[in-house]
C-alpha cells in the first residue's frame, strides 16, 4: 500500500545541515511492536517519487512504501543551485509543495530520513523533481519575459502594504525597467518610489499557495506586494500566476543589469590597466 507522505507523526527534531525549522513526517505504515529492535535493519521507504507538474503555480505530491518498521520521518523540500549551494525552503515540511518563481532555475528535491517507533533513524532518501533538471517555467511565462527584455520595461497592477497594518493595501503599478523598478500609487502621477538594481537586491517569495511577495532592498527597507484580486478573474490560481511572472521577470532585468555592470567594471579595469593615467 502506498502513503501520502502526510501521514507522518510530527518531529521536532533538528534536521541534518538545514536551517533550523519544524519538520514534518513522512510517512506512515503499519507500526510493528514498541519493543528495542537491536540488530534488525533500519527503517526505510521504497518507491519515494513525486507526482506532479515541476511548473510555478502547480502542486507536487510526494508519496512512497514504508518498509522495515518505518513510521515516521524527518521531511524537508530543497533547492540545489549550479554552484553546489543547497537550500530547504522555509516551511515546506509537508508532502505537499506549491512550486513558486522562487524554484525556476535550481534543482528541487524532496528529502527524508525515515525513522521507526524507537527513534532509529534510516538513511537519507533524495528523489528529484522532474529527472533531475532545472525548474522552469512554462512556455507562455518564458514568450512574456523575452517581450518585456526586448521591450525593456514591463508594468503590473499590484497592492502594495502600507505602513505596520496587514490590511492597509494600497493599488499600485509596479514598473520594472532594464535599470530599476519605480512603484507608482493610483492617486498620483510621479514615481512615488524608484530605485535601481543591485546585487543585494533581494525576493522573498512565501510558501505555500500565496499570492504575495516581499522586496527587500540593501537599505533595509522592505516592500511587501499582493497580486490577489488583480487578475479579476477571482480566481487565485491566475493571481498567483501573475505574482510568479512579476517575479520572474524583475530577476531577468536584475540579473541583466548585474552582468551589463560587470562587463562595464571590467573594462574599466582594463583601460585604467593599459593607459595609467586614466585613473
Amino acid at each position: 500500500m502506498e502513503f501520502f507522505l502526510t501521514s507522518f507523526s510530527c518531529l521536532t527534531q533538528p534536521y541534518r545541515d538545514t536551517v533550523a525549522t519544524t519538520y514534518s513526517n513522512c510517512s506512515e505504515g503499519n507500526a510493528g511492536p514498541s519493543e528495542v529492535r537491536l540488530g534488525y535493519p533500519l527503517p526505510g521507504v521504497e518507491g519515494f517519487h513525486i507526482d506532479g507538474n515541476p511548473r510555478p503555480g502547480f502542486t507536487l505530491t510526494a508519496c512512497c512504501f514504508p518498509t522495515k518498521g518505518a513510521t515516521m520521518g524527518i521531511f524537508q523540500w530543497v533547492r540545489y543551485f549550479e554552484d553546489g549551494t543547497r537550500q530547504p525552503i522555509e516551511g515546506a515540511t509537508m508532502y505537499e509543495y506549491m512550486v513558486t518563481a522562487d524554484a525556476v532555475g535550481a534543482h528541487l528535491a524532496a528529502e527524508c530520513f525515515p525513522m521507526d517507533d524507537i527513534g532509529r533513524q534510516g538513511d537519507l532518501v533524495r528523489p528529484f523533481v522532474n529527472s533531475e533538471y532545472k525548474i522552469t517555467s512554462d512556455e507562455d511565462i518564458q514568450n512574456y519575459i523575452t517581450i518585456c527584455i526586448s521591450v525593456g520595461r514591463a508594468d503590473f497592477d499590484v497592492f502594495v502594504l502600507q505602513g505596520y497594518s496587514p490590511d492597509e493595501w494600497k493599488k499600485a503599478t509596479l514598473v520594472l525597467t532594464q535599470t530599476g523598478y519605480q512603484i507608482n500609487f493610483s492617486h498620483k502621477n510621479e514615481a512615488v518610489i524608484d530605485h535601481k538594481y543591485t546585487p543585494n537586491l533581494h525576493i522573498e517569495v512565501p510558501n505555500g499557495r500565496t499570492t504575495q511577495f516581499v522586496l527587500l532592498t540593501s537599505g533595509g527597507v522592505n516592500h511587501t506586494f499582493e497580486t490577489r484580486g488583480v487578475t479579476g478573474h477571482n480566481d487565485v490560481d491566475n493571481d498567483v500566476r501573475l505574482r510568479d511572472l512579476i517575479i520572474l521577470v524583475l530577476r531577468t532585468f536584475q540579473y541583466k543589469a548585474d552582468e551589463e555592470g560587470a562587463i562595464v567594471s571590467a573594462l574599466s579595469n582594463v583601460i585604467a590597466a593599459v593607459d595609467p593615467w586614466r585613473r
